[in-house]
């Protein structure tokens, strides 16, 4: 008997030393990839290689990354009818930027659009739209920013009401006041986040309503509903 527990012990450990041999090469792989990634964008504008598998989610700071479809469907409606007079704002939602990225380098845009990342995780700072973030400080960003973007997507990173609160008071900042005698249309502001968020969003983002678009995440790792707030109606979706 004592030689079958000890069998059953070794088994065991031999089991949880293979997991753990698999975690730590898939982590060494997707590091050197994002050392790969980080000296090919120092060196080239080869972005065909940019994608979210290089940059791997840290659920301890709530990175959950869209599914490649929503990612897409959200990219496209920032760019849609873009031009070299337009600034796109993301606001810790490096997924779209990605994708973006790779609509843009399709040349689909001849006069492409300014695009700006705020976010956090100083990985993305390998990408030249970067400037670093923190919601904690939602006003600590360059004074030369204030007013300049006309389309906004903003995924506060948690289902707080600080958190929430506090992007909000980036996306009024960051956003292009309209001017009285001008024919520009208002700033576009889409807010994706947690689907029990949606009275305050209603409140710290006056003019936006709840949508039909239902954001999804990659592998479905995040298990909270999702929906998509807008100012504006779409070809994506309507208000509800």
């Amino acid at each position: 008997m004592e030689d079958d527990a000890e069998k059953d012990e070794l088994t065991l450990s031999q089991d949880t030393l293979a997991a753990l041999q698999e975690f730590y090469s898939e982590r060494d792989m997707q590091q050197k990839k994002f050392e790969d990634l980080k000296s090919v964008a120092e060196l080239s504008s080869h972005e065909d290689i940019l994608s979210m598998e290089m940059f791997t989610e840290d659920w301890n700071s709530s990175q959950f990354w869209y599914s490649e479809d929503t990612a897409t469907t959200l990219a496209k409606q920032l760019l849609e009818g873009a031009n070299a007079e337009t600034s796109i704002a993301i606001v810790s939602a490096p997924s779209v930027l990605i994708q973006i990225k790779n609509i843009l380098a399709s040349g689909a845009y001849p006069y492409p659009p300014r695009v700006s990342l705020f976010e956090f995780d100083e990985r993305f700072a390998v990408l030249q739209e970067f400037i670093y973030y923190d919601f904690h400080a939602p006003l600590k960003l360059d004074p030369e920013l204030k007013g300049k973007f006309n389309r906004i997507l903003c995924d506060p990173p948690f289902l707080s009401d600080d958190c929430q609160t506090k992007a909000a008071l980036t996306v009024r900042w960051l956003s292009k006041p309209k001017e009285p005698s001008s024919d520009d249309a208002k700033p576009r502001v889409i807010v994706c986040t947690g689907e029990r968020m949606e009275s305050l969003i209603h409140k710290v983002y006056p003019g936006t309503r709840t949508t039909n678009f239902e954001p999804q995440h990659a592998q479905g790792r995040l298990s909270n509903e999702f929906r998509c707030y807008a100012n504006y109606e779409c070809e994506a979706w309507s208000w509800m």
